[in-house]
């Protein structure tokens, strides 16, 4: 992330905002509960050396990425910070054994396959992180798989659990409370069935952002924050501080007359007849600016106006409907941040927040802007 202020496109992400949010989430546990950030998909579209740098200095106790590829970057950028990989598969223990990384076990055969490579280089308390599966049912163990993991923790001492967790899957919708609390007594029961067996108690965590927000009363140990940490609210109404804007600069401006014909791919932007202005800036589908923003369904930001597109969204670029407003090449647009929201794209496009965010990819510049 460079500290360049006139990139041709460009994901601002504000050191303020982040802080400011990770200071509200610190404010709603204890200061003895850990707080866990993750960073993984490219720190949701942020930049995740970046931004993992950001969240060391603020002090999170924890990482956690998806997948060993995304850890063995960060330590290679020099991040120190724990780190978990949730998804750690069983094709890169050797890495996470050498890059220092904790893996997630959903499974006894990925425990089993850790330990052997453990065995093998004559490692021994190296620490994991047990995944109980309480009903989101996609990675974990499940209820009555626990008295085989608990045997097996007991014959070998090639490992040591530093926690064990779960993962709500409505904690945002309180018409599913019931659920919710369903689940939080199961991962209880299941992970105290657990700490009996090993002797000693790993570190329990089951609350996401949402589940800060809305049930800080079961925040265990640790807590782990995801989409907040990036200015995701799961209270309606809460507006937490944006922390990314992505914008980019005007290429061209033209007024075009009723005879000029139509604007952009399948001749789907349409001249009005009094003539139409448009602006072309540089970013497409490409880019993570969703097609189905075309043809005026979506609007951006330029010198405080709101301008609809105008015709389909391209590859690499897309045209704007400036009819009105005084803008000028090299002019800023914001595609996100203020205004559009990262909610109000994702309410446009019937998807969430973190689609959104996670579209932008590595060849738009990540600048941070301090103040």
């Amino acid at each position: 992330m460079t500290e360049r202020k006139e990139d041709f496109s460009r994901l601002e992400i504000s050191l303020p905002g982040c802080l400011e949010n990770y200071r509200y989430f610190r404010s709603k546990i204890e200061p003895s509960t850990r707080l866990l950030v993750l960073v993984k998909a490219n720190a949701y579209g942020h930049g995740a050396v970046e931004f993992a740098s950001l969240m060391e200095g603020a002090g999170a106790d924890y990482l956690a990425v998806a997948y060993p590829v995304e850890g063995m970057e960060l330590r290679q950028a020099g991040i120190k910070s724990p780190m978990i990989v949730l998804t750690a598969g069983t094709d890169f223990f050797n890495e996470i054994i050498d890059y220092d990384l904790e893996p997630g076990v959903p499974n006894l055969s990925s425990l089993k396959a850790l330990c052997a490579v453990l065995e093998e280089r004559g490692v021994t308390g190296f620490p994991v992180h047990i995944k109980l599966d309480t009903g989101m049912h996609r990675l974990g163990f499940m209820t009555d798989e626990m008295a085989e993991l608990v045997d097996f923790l007991s014959a070998t001492d090639t490992i040591k659990v530093k926690s064990v967790y779960s993962h709500l899957a409505a904690a945002d919708d309180p018409e599913q409370d019931e659920f919710t609390l369903a689940q939080i007594a199961l991962f209880q029961n299941n992970a105290d069935m657990l700490t009996a067996a090993l002797g000693y108690k790993p570190l329990y965590h089951m609350l996401n952002s949402a589940g800060i927000e809305r049930f800080p009363e079961y925040q265990f140990d640790m807590v782990r924050l995801g989409i907040g940490i990036y200015g995701v609210s799961a209270i309606p109404g809460n507006r937490l501080s944006p922390v990314a804007s992505f914008k980019c600069k005007v290429l061209q401006v033209k007024t075009l007359k009723p005879g000029d014909g139509t604007i952009g791919y399948g001749r789907r932007g349409k001249i009005a007849p009094e003539g139409t202005v448009i602006a072309t800036i540089p970013v497409g589908y490409a880019d993570g600016v969703d097609r189905h923003l075309s043809c005026g369904k979506g609007y951006f930001t330029v010198n405080g106006h709101r301008v609809p597109t105008i015709g389909n969204i391209c590859m690499d670029m897309c045209m704007l409907d400036v009819t009105g407003v005084d803008v000028q090449v090299g002019d800023t647009v914001t595609i996100f941040g203020e205004d559009p929201s990262i909610s109000d794209l994702a309410e446009v496009l019937g998807t969430i927040p973190y689609e959104v965010l996670t579209s932008v990819p590595r060849r738009i510049e990540r600048v941070v802007i301090s103040d």
